[in-house]
């Protein structure tokens, strides 16, 4: 993203507040248990999250045809520790709910991101075994390239390419953005590992393909969202994002009351 990696932080939970309200309603969406402040965890000390996903309608058909009643409810607990960011566990303590009640251990999706200010050119930044980065696939995203989001997802207002920020001046993101900016500062990329498990029998591999692809999708539209929503959050400081985010949670509770939103 060409944006410095403090201002980033801003920017991201801004946009994490404003996502999870627009794809709440209709009982599905996000509800918000716990969210404060931690620390002795992930990156030592930081922000914890523990959200429930009502997921009925926002997975494939094939899904829904095998998944029992109250399977499509998910747990996510994330540390924010800024520049390091954990979602998801790989392993559970005694007593743990865990990502899914149905399917336990079986399943799990752990996401772990640096943010490093530098254009994409490092890699393994996670610092994998030489076996385990063997089995990585590596996707570059580009939040200005029109040709990595779908007819669907498209929307003008949340074009990087098109968009011009009035406070700062930066934007819209030409084709080749990334190497004019390059020696321009600021700049930030987010590193992002994806692990994902799913055991279940004649499922596992069809949907663990899809999760790395709507994982793909969820990152690119974030993104360009983050980048387009520039002057809404530039001004805002952490204090006001946390007075956000305790508004958004209420609403977040009562998501039987409206409609379905967001994309599915």
């Amino acid at each position: 993203s060409a944006l410095h990696p403090g201002s980033y932080q801003v920017g991201q939970l801004y946009s994490v507040a404003q996502t999870s309200k627009d794809n709440t309603g209709g009982g599905e969406g996000i509800e918000v248990l716990t969210n404060q402040p931690y620390e002795g965890g992930p990156g030592e000390r930081g922000q914890f999250t523990h959200k429930i996903y009502h997921l009925q309608s926002k997975v494939p058909g094939f899904v829904r045809l095998f998944a029992p009643e109250g399977s499509l409810v998910f747990h996510e607990k994330a540390w924010n520790a800024y520049p390091y960011c954990r979602t998801g566990e790989k392993g559970r303590s005694s007593g743990d709910r865990g990502m899914n009640e149905y399917m336990k251990d079986d399943f799990f999706i752990k996401i772990e991101t640096w943010h490093h200010p530098d254009m994409g050119t490092q890699d393994n930044v996670h610092h994998l075994d030489a076996e385990t980065w063997k089995e990585v696939e590596v996707v570059h995203i580009d939040i200005a390239d029109r040709t990595q989001v779908s007819d669907e997802d498209y929307k003008p207002e949340e074009d990087p390419a098109l968009f011009k920020s009035v406070k700062t001046g930066r934007g819209p993101l030409g084709p080749d953005w990334q190497r004019e900016l390059a020696s321009r500062p600021p700049h930030m990329c987010a590193y992002k590992l994806v692990t994902v498990k799913f055991r279940w029998w004649g499922l596992q591999g069809r949907v663990e393909s899809f999760i790395h692809k709507q994982e793909k999708r969820l990152f690119t539209n974030f993104h360009r969202q983050l980048f387009c929503w520039l002057d809404r959050w530039v001004d805002l400081s952490m204090e006001e994002i946390r007075r956000l985010e305790e508004e958004t949670q209420p609403l977040n509770k009562y998501h039987n009351n409206n409609r379905v939103r967001g994309p599915s």
